[in-house]
């Protein structure tokens, strides 16, 4: 395991199950692999924060992975800059309120669909809090529970 942080690693960070299962390398270039480290130094205080342990679904998306996923072609993920995770014992809802409720720096923290938490940390840092619940809608400004 390649430890990017104390608690997080290259391996978590860039895993998919959809990238082993098209065979996709998901691996980050030097640049990405840069950012990616400073993410998960981010990711630190967000689990210090929380007091609990980080499920990350996923972090580092190459453009390969991100096409296949139908991700944002300007995703975050794809910079190194952006995590979606769970916690065991906390809702994406309440993961949510907290961190925006800290002293934590982010670009985005988005509740997503009721189902996971996304943080980037962008350099821009626009501490941008958004939800979303439907696909086919725009995202909603602020942090909402789940209708």
């Amino acid at each position: 395991m390649t430890k990017l942080s104390p608690h997080f690693t290259l391996e978590e960070l860039t895993h998919s199950d959809t990238a082993v299962r098209l065979r996709i390398s998901n691996l980050p270039p030097p640049r990405e692999l840069a950012r990616l480290t400073e993410t998960a130094k981010a990711m630190e205080a967000v689990r210090s924060l929380l007091g609990v342990s980080i499920n990350v679904s996923s972090g580092y998306r190459g453009a390969d992975l991100n096409r296949a996923v139908k991700g944002a072609s300007a995703s975050a993920h794809c910079l190194g800059y952006a995590v979606d995770f769970n916690c065991p014992g906390l809702t994406p809802y309440e993961v949510c309120r907290k961190i925006l409720g800290s002293k934590i720096v982010f670009d985005q923290l988005i509740h997503e669909y009721g189902r996971w938490t996304h943080i980037s940390f962008d350099p821009r840092m626009r501490r941008m809090p958004l939800s979303i619940f439907d696909p086919q809608r725009r995202y909603l400004n602020g942090i909402l529970p789940k209708p």
